[in-house]
């Protein structure tokens, strides 16, 4: 069975809310989104997961149809709401934020069967990740809680115009993540590079893994987000938090201490692209027209 693909795209309704708005990047106008789809497929992914809102369904079912990208593979689209809690929970008043990269994750419960990968819409994450996480996706098929995470390469990750926050990852010597620490005001500094604390700077080994919110699961994962999920909501309510998050690695760490599952951390080399600044993105294109040009890419990946 062919592993399946979650793109978590229910923040993006300001961009995706109007097409026209969506930041092309391409040379034929296409925006990151697509290429992650593209280099999903060839990856040997079955299946591609949207998670979006239903203020731009439409449009944005519209717009992404497998039909426009070729080959054998499949699109679903779920909903992520603020209602949508489980039974016997209800939105706060003045509650208004979204409930975190998490609560978008186990709106596909019913739509996924299988070993799946978990992305961010506008981050470009690079053909090799694709490629290395499908691989190790097959290779866990008909498992319980073996679980994975795209282990960038602090170097590749780094902006030229400003300072970075990146989730730090410390390794066990089989690979498996023991922690992750997010790290802010991460930049380079001459031939070093060094996260501010303070008023002090502490150097990082450039190579050393950062989590980009490239993860795999199993489908088991789903029903321990909905146990956790709980946890976290009634603790969020008792404390009238109303902008507490359930994010991703807040229950990954809770599995890893739990010992209900481990996280394998897969080294990849793939330069990791996103537009932090707004002088990143002719940056960013100009790396895409590089790509294309190493013939990495070919100049046009879907149909519009």
């Amino acid at each position: 069975m062919k592993p399946t693909l979650l793109i978590l795209a229910a923040g993006m309704g300001s961009r995706y809310g109007g097409l026209k708005q969506m930041d092309g990047l391409g040379p034929n106008g296409e925006a990151i989104i697509d290429y992650s789809i593209y280099d999903a497929i060839r990856a040997g992914f079955g299946k591609i997961v949207f998670v979006i809102r239903h203020s731009f369904a439409e449009p944005f079912k519209e717009h992404f149809q497998a039909s426009k990208f070729g080959g054998d593979v499949k699109f679903e689209f779920v909903f992520q709401e603020l209602e949508y809690l489980p039974e016997g929970y209800s939105v706060p008043e003045g509650r208004v934020k979204p409930w975190g990269t998490n609560h978008a994750v186990m709106m596909a419960k019913d739509v996924i069967h299988e070993p799946f990968a978990v992305i961010n819409a506008d981050d470009f994450y690079g053909k090799e990740s694709y490629e290395t996480m499908a691989a190790y996706l097959r290779s866990i098929e008909g498992t319980k809680g073996k679980y994975s995470m795209i282990g960038y390469r602090l170097e590749n990750t780094l902006s030229d115009f400003g300072s970075v926050s990146r989730g730090v990852c410390e390794t066990d010597a089989n690979a498996l993540l023991t922690s992750v620490t997010e790290r802010t005001a991460i930049s380079r500094k001459g031939d070093k590079v060094v996260y501010t604390e303070g008023e002090k700077d502490v150097e990082l080994d450039p190579t050393c893994p950062v989590s980009m919110n490239f993860w795999g699961f199993t489908p088991d994962y789903f029903e321990y987000s909905e146990e956790v999920f709980k946890e976290f909501l009634d603790g969020a309510l008792a404390s009238g938090n109303l902008k507490a998050e359930f994010f991703i690695p807040y229950i990954v760490d809770k599995l890893i201490t739990r010992g209900a599952a481990t996280v394998k951390v897969l080294d990849c080399a793939a330069k990791w692209f996103g537009v932090t600044y707004k002088e990143d993105r002719p940056f960013t294109v100009e790396k895409i027209n590089a790509l294309i040009k190493a013939g990495v890419y070919p100049a046009k990946i879907r149909e519009f």
